[in-house]
């Protein structure tokens, strides 16, 4: 199985919810100012004025802000994620269609409902991510566009190595000079990255259920870009 697994799966979203106060502000600097940059890039390839759009682990929601934005809000979106203090948090800043609470592996809406499914930092903390795929796949309607921004896993294993060091022991620094000991539990994302697959292998688990998978490297494939067509 290639996914977090059930059980790392509750440690991950236990120090989420942890790290909710500083979340924003630690993941700015930890990404080196660029998460903003490639949630931008990845909208605009993929989001159409009036699309029907599921943010999918949305967190507080800034890939939906930055569709609004982008689009002058003219898109309708459904906020999904497993921690509903994250999806209440957004309230005050956000209009949206709906806020529903659960994991990628039973999403709970119909076949064939939405235009575009858009995954920011998120898919990385799939249980399974096979059956992840899947259900996002069936949800999508034909011609549907799936967008993944997030960590790569670089396919060589000199920078594979480099991202590695940089997750483990860096972050740490950074994570605690923004937020002293919360921005320390910053470095779960190393654990999350060991388990995620190399950039090959996800777009291989993409080709097997998307007619056409474009993925893009960023930071020599320590950070990606994928866009997905059903």
């Amino acid at each position: 199985m290639i996914g977090l697994g059930y059980s790392y799966w509750k440690q991950v979203i236990t120090i989420l919810r942890d790290v909710i106060p500083v979340y924003d502000k630690v993941n700015r600097v930890i990404s080196l100012g660029k998460d903003d940059l490639y949630r931008n890039e990845g909208i605009r390839e993929n989001v159409k004025p009036g699309d029907f759009i599921l943010d999918a682990g949305s967190g507080f929601g800034n890939m939906s802000l930055a569709t609004f934005k982008i689009t002058s809000d003219d898109v309708r979106i459904v906020m999904y994620d497993p921690i509903f203090e994250m999806l209440q948090s957004s309230r005050h800043r956000l209009i949206v269609e709906l806020l529903s609470s659960g994991i990628f592996e039973h999403i709970p809406f119909k076949d064939n409902t939405f235009d575009v499914v858009m995954c920011g930092y998120s898919l990385r903390d799939a249980i399974n991510l096979e059956i992840a795929i899947s259900e996002i796949h069936r949800i999508l309607k034909k011609n549907g566009r799936f967008l993944i921004v997030d960590l790569g896993k670089p396919n060589n294993i000199i920078i594979r190595f480099g991202v590695a060091i940089y997750l483990k022991y860096v972050i740490k620094i950074f994570g605690y000079v923004v937020a002293r000991e919360a921005g320390l539990k910053f470095q779960t994302l190393y654990g999350t990255f060991l388990k995620w697959p190399k950039n090959n292998i996800l777009y291989s688990l993409l080709k097997n259920q998307f007619s056409h998978v474009e993925l893009r490297s960023k930071l020599m494939g320590g950070s990606i870009i994928v866009s997905s067509t059903k």
